[in-house]
């Protein structure tokens, strides 16, 4: 049986400055599913997943990794349970793909110490599973956008987390190459039993490929659940500000989003 392990915000405050973004959010983050974050562009949804992963300490609440403050926890022992996928993540001039994803190895290996089989093993999975294994010895910086992206994702599945956390992992990518990354992360959690928590701008495809949605409007929950509990017209036009129509996804059966603008409205 997979024991998962727990992430969670207690009454957390987050802010840039002066400027008050997340005020009193509590979140349980479900284990062993996909859970996505929506909203409007400003809602506070990369600021909930970056203190989530500890790169922005709350003013006052805590992230709980495992029900301990994650900001007491070490780096090496966080990197081991959590990993991230933040926004436009830079990769060093001139490293090869191989060895960028080699570095999700690093926080399973002590100072000093050679690989081992295990971390070859892992490097090579997430090369397969992303489909990259040819471009192993190639440049990262002679790839183009969707080759990049998943070469950071198999960054992080080298990793070997339980959490993984990715914020707006299809952005910049052509629809054939999100649905492509959406494909990948479905496999990761079905074979692996990963916690996903992602942050995603297309309803739609959040709708179609996670378990659980996250709809935060003006720093807050505005709604949570599964899909269908959470898509509705009342929340497309509460969070986005958007008239819409609720279809059934012919693909997924889940809902899917029909915005209603001022023209071709029968």
């Amino acid at each position: 049986m997979t024991v998962h392990h727990t992430l969670s915000a207690d009454d957390i405050r987050l802010s840039y400055g002066d400027r008050v973004i997340v005020d009193g959010l509590d979140l349980d983050v479900p284990a062993g599913v996909i859970t996505s974050i929506v909203g409007a562009n400003g809602c506070g949804k990369s600021t909930l997943l970056r203190a989530l992963s500890r790169l922005l300490k709350p003013e006052s609440g805590r992230v709980l990794l495992d029900g301990e403050d994650i900001s007491a926890k070490r780096s090496r022992d966080v990197a081991r349970v959590l990993g991230l996928l933040p926004q436009s993540p830079v990769a060093p001039e001139g490293i090869t793909v191989s060895d960028l994803v080699g570095r999700g190895r690093h926080p399973h290996q002590r100072a000093m110490a050679r690989w081992t089989a295990h971390d070859y093993a892992a490097v090579a999975g997430a090369l397969d599973a992303t489909g990259i294994a040819d471009l192993a010895d190639r440049s990262v910086d002679e790839l183009s956008g969707g080759q990049r992206q998943r070469v950071w994702i198999a960054m992080a599945l080298a990793q070997e987390t339980d959490i993984l956390l990715l914020d707006e992992p299809t952005t910049f990518l052509d629809v054939a190459h999100q649905v492509e990354v959406l494909d990948l992360l479905t496999d990761l959690r079905e074979a692996r039993g990963t916690t996903i928590v992602m942050v995603l701008h297309d309803l739609n495809l959040a709708a179609r490929y996670s378990d659980r949605l996250i709809a935060m409007r003006s720093g807050s929950i505005h709604a949570h659940g599964t899909p269908e509990e959470v898509v509705t017209a009342d929340m497309v036009a509460d969070v986005f500000g958007l008239k819409s129509q609720i279809l059934t996804d012919p693909v997924s059966g889940k809902p899917a989003v029909m915005p209603i603008g001022r023209h071709h409205v029968r």
